[in-house]
């Protein structure tokens, strides 16, 4: 490359990640794993589309490559609960490293509901 030899690998700079790329990451892993659910957003009782796992990203002081995460999710029905979440966690924390060369130091996992696959409607009165 033009005879000039490239600097070392320590000198040559940093790459920082923003979290809510960090974010967008966790979301999406989370959403792949079978038995998650995306479902339906209202606002003022309006149809807006679906949402998928909502996660907040916390980067470690000490170390800038550990993040926490706090994840919120609806499951499917009837779903084995603690083994939907175990998947989870263990997708997330690969993806993670995969992807961002961050690892996962704590993972918080709320389940805000179950629902059926598919929506069905109101119940019949």
């Amino acid at each position: 490359m033009n005879g000039r030899t490239l600097p070392a690998v320590e000198e040559r700079g940093r790459l920082e990640i923003n979290p809510v790329v960090l974010r967008k990451i966790v979301e999406h892993a989370a959403d792949q794993v079978p038995g998650t659910l995306r479902h339906e957003r209202r606002l003022a009782g309006i149809d807006v589309g679906e949402a998928g796992a909502s996660a907040k990203i916390t980067t470690g002081s000490g170390d800038p490559s550990a993040v926490d995460v706090r994840l919120e999710l609806h499951l499917q029905y009837p779903a084995a609960v603690r083994t939907v979440v175990s998947a989870v966690r263990e997708r997330v924390s690969q993806e993670l490293d995969r992807l961002a060369g961050h690892h996962m130091r704590a993972c918080t996992v709320v389940v805000s509901g179950l629902r059926g696959a598919h929506h069905l409607g109101p119940r019949p009165r």
